[in-house]
């Protein structure tokens, strides 16, 4: 008997589905602007405006977003996305080593470069703009009116467009908003690319202008100079995974957290402030003015009163009655820590920050979690890692090319970052007289692994003779 053919699965059809972005990359980056300038006035006018573009039907239920209707309602901002920033970037660069050179007179050179642009503090703030708008590229521009050595800039996510070409980035383009002797608004844009810098001047639609039309640009020409030499060098830690070839920042996918955060923070504020002692007064002794003995009105800061009509019974006496709600400050702060781990999570250790979010906690714990700022930490270090060395090379290309000399292929100085979060010295000097004791350990390894690179390699070896030599005459007595 056949098997009856009853059962028919058809495949299911492919189905096209419709997405409208909320915002876009420039958007974006002002959002994520916004968050860092940390300005309640900001803020609130940020997530009113994003509320009429119709991409976001759920941006009009954030607590930024909210307009009361009736009273006043506090909004605070709790500054956390600064400080996240802000940390980091002092972490990164108070661990950041010097580049050391294989040529002295490449490294002459580059320290007095470094120097004249104060290279610590312009990583430290491109490490910062990075991490808030996601990406960005160190500028080099030669002005002989400003200094007779080539200058560095950082120029963040907002103001840089890249050329791409296969995955990689063949070209970077800074844009400048510039305003003519006519009042008309301008867009110069510098194309470094490989061997060659262009200029640009467009106008508010557009059109191609002349550069004389804004002071300052007649005398800018475009170059041409070794394809080999790049005066410009893109810097990114993390990828977007929304915009393609640009970078993502560590506010992105966190302003639901940081809207949440800011909220529980401001009603707890608003809870303290409505929760003051109410005095209920009796009419008769009700503070008056001296001149008119009309009822005087407190502050909203002041002692609040109700007034009381004078009881009428015989043996009645006026007296104030005080009473003061109860404020659930263990709830309050239990929302605030969730909120606050959220805003953290993937990013950071609140142990980074100083803050001890779960109380039942262990110390041991606490100093687990701080791997997560760790790995963030890890990121950032290997990008400057391969980006700052050929920020260097190209600062000494550029000036062979203003000294007239042709730029020599140098070759990329090495960039260390000390170790994050070690033991403390006590913890390593227990560990390395374990490990000397049990013989896993010579004193040449054990001497550098304590003093790290903070002794000189002579230094280190004067310590070993002088520890060899003590030996010596202990084994003698």
């Amino acid at each position: 008997m056949a098997v009856l053919d009853f059962l028919r699965v058809e495949p299911a059809r492919e189905q096209t589905v419709n997405l409208l972005e909320s915002i876009g990359f420039a958007g974006n980056v002002i959002r994520n602007r916004v968050w860092y300038r940390g300005d309640p006035a900001e803020l609130s006018q940020l997530a009113k405006q994003l509320c009429g573009g119709g991409g976001d039907d759920t941006a009009a239920g954030r607590f930024w977003a909210q307009v009361p209707e009736v009273g006043y309602v506090r909004k605070a901002h709790t500054g956390l996305p600064a400080v996240m920033a802000d940390t980091l970037s002092y972490i990164v660069k108070a661990d950041m080593g010097a580049l050391s050179f294989a040529d002295p007179d490449a490294g002459a050179r580059w320290q007095v470069m470094a120097e004249e642009n104060d290279f610590r503090a312009l990583v430290g703030r491109a490490v910062t703009e990075t991490l808030v708008t996601g990406d960005g590229a160190f500028k080099i521009s030669i002005d002989p009116a400003v200094s007779a050595r080539p200058l560095l800039e950082f120029w963040p996510a907002d103001r840089v467009e890249y050329v791409m070409r296969r995955g990689r980035v063949t070209a970077v383009v800074f844009v400048s908003k510039l305003t003519g002797e006519n009042g008309k608004e301008y867009t110069l844009r510098e194309r470094y690319g490989a061997g060659s810098v262009r200029y640009t001047l467009t106008d508010r639609e557009g059109r191609p202008c002349a550069l004389e039309e804004v002071p300052g640009l007649a005398g800018l020409q475009g170059v041409d100079f070794d394809p080999a030499v790049r005066l410009a060098v893109p810097l990114q830690f993390f990828a977007s995974t929304r915009f393609g070839g640009r970078g993502r920042s560590i506010f992105d996918s966190k302003t639901d957290a940081f809207d949440a955060l800011d909220e529980v923070f401001s009603q707890w504020i608003d809870a303290i402030r409505a929760g003051r002692v109410l005095r209920y007064i009796p009419d008769d002794l009700v503070p008056r003015a001296p001149d008119t003995g009309a009822m005087t009105q407190p502050s909203y800061f002041a002692a609040n009163y109700v007034v009381t009509g004078h009881s009428n019974k015989e043996d009645a006496q006026s007296h104030i009655e005080m009473q003061q709600a109860e404020i659930r400050y263990e709830a309050f702060a239990a929302s605030y820590e969730a909120a606050l781990e959220l805003c953290l999570q993937g990013v950071m250790s609140p142990a980074t920050l100083g803050v001890r979010v779960s109380r039942a906690a262990s110390a041991e714990a606490q100093r687990e979690r701080k791997d997560v700022t760790g790995y963030t930490r890890g990121a950032i270090t290997d990008a400057l890692e391969r980006v700052l060395p050929q920020v260097a090379v190209a600062m000494l290309a550029a000036e062979d090319l203003m000294a007239g000399r042709v730029a020599v292929g140098y070759a990329l100085p090495e960039l260390g970052f000390g170790e994050y979060g070690a033991p403390d010295f006590d913890s390593r000097v227990k560990t390395l007289a374990a490990a000397l004791g049990a013989g896993l350990m010579s004193r040449e390894a054990a001497v550098a692994e304590l003093w790290g690179a903070s002794r000189s390699e002579a230094a280190c070896a004067d310590e070993v003779a002088l520890l060899e030599s003590r030996k010596g005459g202990e084994g003698m007595k």
